[in-house]
């Protein structure tokens, strides 16, 4: 999209809405925030974040609803797309009544408004790929459909080549792969197909972008879902070790909240994005104990983590996404997982927590056979 403009920012209220309506306002960019300021995201008190920029329109709605679309629209020439359920509950329709009905509206609008929008920028997530892309030192690179309940639930984390059952190593996660293997990622997935597939048919350009572990300042300690940083920061501030689940050696791929911004306002203003689906990384793989190991030094509590031995049900052993494509556009990774971890702690310090809320929201995902405890 060439030149400045109003761009609509869908999840404004969240932490990488923010962090974008930040970098587009720098830019010199118009920016409108659609949020519905709900729970578990945020505290139920129907009011802004006090971090959400005061130079941004605001507008409260939901992506569910036509109405509300069609009044954040008006005047829009571009539309970044955040707004998204995410939750370990098993309420299934949710996920698709948000994630995929919400972004149909969208173009549904666009289409029959015949809206001036010049760009859509929808966020996808690493969780498409499911188990993801492996090599067997026999059979090449492989695929693997999952790992096998019953090895999960005997404490045997490694997944397996799906043809010879031998050992197998990670690989970089490339665009062109996708294999969604839960009620998140098949929502997920279904609006980047969306995007390409009906952009392109109606001549809006768009782009999907499948995020990576996202990790900064704003992000919700509310929400059970929302990661490994939170868990660990709001243990170690508590006194207590961070819970690592299976052997804390999966790897996963941290980018800096800052970093994703960039990338969003890079693909808005760039044609050779249009139709097309990019992977928005760190560039490297850490162990889940390398970053509790982070945690405890930049909270000062120096505790070491407390394998637990349980395991999430759904979740990938490794997950490292092939940045190149990206990059190709221009973007680079600048921030560390240090240094995500260094700005989440500052900003959380001050914050009103609930010391509790860690160990509540870990017997819930137990009570109802999200967490479950493996045999060894």
């Amino acid at each position: 999209m060439a030149g400045k403009g109003r761009v609509l920012i869908t999840g404004g209220a969240g932490f990488i809405g923010t962090h974008t309506a930040n970098e587009l306002l720098r830019a010199g960019y118009e920016v409108r925030l659609l949020d519905n300021l709900c729970p578990p995201v945020h505290d139920g008190s129907g009011k802004w974040p006090a971090w959400v920029p005061a130079a941004a329109e605001r507008v409260v709605g939901d992506v569910r609803n036509r109405d509300d679309w069609a009044k954040a629209l008006r005047g829009a020439d571009a539309v970044v797309h955040l707004a998204a359920y995410q939750d370990l509950l098993p309420n299934f329709s949710r996920f698709f009544e948000v994630n995929a009905v919400g972004t149909a509206l969208l173009y549904e609008l666009i289409v029959a408004e015949k809206l001036p929008v010049k760009k859509v920028v929808v966020a996808s997530s690493q969780f498409v790929y499911g188990e993801g892309r492996y090599e067997c030192a026999e059979h090449g690179e492989v695929f693997p459909d999952g790992r096998d309940p019953a090895r999960l639930a005997a404490g045997i984390w490694e997944p397996i080549c799906p043809r010879c059952h031998g050992t197998i190593k990670p690989l970089p996660l490339r665009e062109t792969h996708a294999n969604p293997k839960n009620q998140y990622s098949i929502a997920k997935y279904s609006q980047e197909l969306m995007a390409v597939a009906l952009g392109r048919n109606y001549g809006i350009p768009s782009v999907a972008l499948r995020y990576s572990i996202v990790q900064g300042p704003y992000q919700s300690f509310r929400n059970a879902y929302s990661g490994v940083l939170r868990v660990f920061t709001l243990s170690n501030l508590a006194g207590r070790p961070a819970p690592v689940f299976e052997d804390g050696r999966q790897l996963r791929d941290y980018v800096n909240v800052e970093d994703v911004a960039r990338a969003n306002r890079l693909v808005l203003e760039s044609d050779a994005s249009n139709c097309e689906v990019f992977n928005v990384g760190g560039g490297r793989g850490y162990t889940v104990v390398e970053l509790a190991a982070i945690v405890a030094e930049v909270t000062g509590t120096n505790l070491p983590p407390q394998i637990t031995g349980e395991y999430r049900v759904g979740d990938t052993r490794h997950s490292i996404s092939d940045i190149t494509k990206l990059q190709r556009l221009g973007w680079r990774p600048t921030k560390t997982p240090r240094d995500s971890v260094r700005d989440y702690v500052e900003w959380i310090r001050g914050e009103t927590l609930d010391k509790d809320y860690v160990a509540a929201a870990l017997a819930q995902l137990r009570q109802m056979g999200a967490l479950r405890k493996a045999a060894r």
